[in-house]
């Protein structure tokens, strides 16, 4: 009967502290994690030149490409505010702050697969779009030219298996384009140079199906100067 009870007590102790840990790790109390880059934004903001100055907004795909390539951003006049694991609803509450309040003069926005994971509970391709919708306006509103990037291929995520992603994102993807070509808004169509006929992605590209090697990066970099050229261009 005793060691029943204390099996119970290993049990209850185990919830509890895988419970404690999960939620540290989300960071309840600042969950939009406008923390991430507070410091980091009050140097940008005094700096006197922005001039061509771009922010990347975006996930673990974008915040991974600083530390895989980190001169492409020091060598250019481009701000990384990509945070591993966000959704975009996450994203849109620290839009103001990571984005609009540097001044850029345009924005590129990776978002959506992490919605698609279940990252922060259920989300239809509906509500991902609104999302995205909500910082392509505020940027606009605030004269930053937007680049809306293709959500990535997966065939599968690792870490949620089971969800669809290479027919979700597809659908999402066509929902952003279409969303981008009727508001002049500039779309960046990564999953099409990188979806390896499957719609997943391209092996040479990933080293789990979902994040990029520093390869990956290689590639995609012309693709993203070519939209910034275009975008600022048309000043």
């Amino acid at each position: 009967m005793h060691k029943h009870l204390h099996l119970q007590q290993w049990i209850l102790l185990l919830f509890l502290l895988s419970s404690t840990f999960s939620l540290s790790a989300q960071s309840p109390k600042d969950w939009p994690n406008l923390k991430r880059y507070q410091v980091e934004n009050k140097l940008v903001m005094a700096m006197e030149k922005n001039e061509g100055r771009v922010v990347f907004m975006g996930n673990s795909i974008t915040e991974g490409w600083k530390q895989a390539r980190p001169a492409f951003f020091e060598e250019n006049p481009y701000v990384n505010r990509g945070i591993s694991g966000q959704t975009t609803p996450q994203m849109l509450v620290r839009f103001r702050a990571d984005v609009i309040d540097l001044k850029p003069e345009a924005v590129v926005i990776l978002a959506g697969t992490n919605d698609i994971a279940g990252n922060t509970g259920p989300s239809s391709l509906g509500m991902i779009l609104d999302n995205l919708k909500g910082m392509a306006e505020l940027a606009e509103k605030n004269g930053i030219k937007v680049i809306l990037c293709s959500v990535m291929p997966v065939y599968d995520y690792p870490w949620s298996p089971g969800l669809s992603p290479n027919k979700k994102i597809p659908a999402l993807n066509r929902m952003i384009e279409l969303y981008a070509k009727e508001n002049g808004y500039e779309y960046l169509d990564y999953f099409a140079e990188m979806e390896d006929g499957k719609a997943g992605m391209k092996e040479e590209l990933t080293y789990d199906g979902v994040h990029l090697t520093e390869d990956g990066y290689a590639f995609i970099e012309p693709m993203v100067q070519r939209a910034i050229a275009n975008v600022l261009e048309k000043k």
